[in-house]
């Protein structure tokens, strides 16, 4: 009499996974992250086509994407010397503001009178339109490239001094009492743990000015340049050139997006101690 044997598999027998199975989500989540800037860029000219198309706006009032690629083609000379001369200011002024910021974040962190009398200046600075100071800037500057690296300079000095200063005054005190008790004295004190303990804050603050940076060197040409893409985009708007303005506009966007994850990556490199709990998670 035969008995069927059934085949018994041994319960730590598994199906092998191959390496190519096991490494698939990630490479599929990689090339969607390579992927990303192109699909977001198809798609706002493709919602952007279909609201010229449905509205029937006129090329005077709203430009079909192609226009605005065909003034970029033509005109793309005259756009990339616009472009290189608002840059220098932006970078420039940049810099420059995140320079003066930190100084002024500095000695109100250290020392009370001097934030006593100075936070409330700083205040009052925002309270005034900076459409109100940047003809006085022209008056005093002139035309040139000063007037507008000042004008992005004080846009973003505020948000680097408090984001500085927020840094500098949120120091954990149990290393500060430790460093009170071996006899640490000011200076030191600042340098070897305020300031790397602050730097994360900074760093965020000079995230926000990079982004709003170009929002200074622009309002500076259009209260008096005669030079870069804000003074084109307004002599462009006066001669109904609207695909001109546009393409403008996608110039300094491209420019802003791309400087800013200059400066975001350069930061991270920089900062290897700030914790980014989202990373894992993108």
């Amino acid at each position: 009499m035969t008995r069927s044997v059934k085949s018994v598999k041994s319960p730590t027998s598994t199906t092998p996974v191959t390496p190519a199975r096991a490494a698939t989500p990630l490479a599929d989540r990689k090339l969607l992250k390579l992927a990303r800037p192109f699909i977001i860029i198809i798609a706002l000219i493709v919602t952007w086509q279909i609201v010229v198309s449905v509205t029937g706006a006129p090329k005077y009032m709203l430009p079909a994407p192609y226009d605005v690629w065909l003034a970029l083609v033509q005109r793309h000379a005259v756009l990339l010397d616009h472009a290189g001369y608002t840059i220098a200011e932006t970078v420039i002024g940049l810099f420059a503001g995140a320079a003066l910021g930190a100084l002024a974040a500095m000695p109100m962190a250290l020392f009370s009178p001097i934030r006593f009398w100075l936070m409330p200046i700083l205040l009052v600075s925002q309270a005034i339109p900076f459409f109100a100071i940047a003809p006085l800037l022209v008056l005093w500057l002139g035309f040139g490239m000063a007037s507008k690296i000042a004008m992005a300079a004080l846009i973003i000095f505020f948000p680097v001094t408090v984001a500085f200063f927020d840094g500098l005054s949120r120091t954990e005190p149990g290393w500060l009492d430790l460093a009170r008790t071996m006899g640490t004295n000011r200076w030191r004190m600042l340098t070897h743990i305020r300031l790397p303990a602050a730097l994360p804050a900074f760093a965020s603050g000079f995230r926000v000015a990079t982004a709003v940076s170009p929002i200074g060197a622009i309002i500076g040409e259009w209260v008096g340049s005669s030079k870069g893409l804000g003074y084109l985009m307004l002599h462009a708007n006066a001669r109904v050139q609207i695909d001109m303005v546009f393409a403008c506009l996608l110039i300094l966007c491209a420019f802003s997006i791309t400087q800013y994850f200059i400066v975001d990556r350069l930061l991270r490199q920089l900062l290897p101690w700030q914790p980014d709990s989202l990373a894992k998670h993108d």
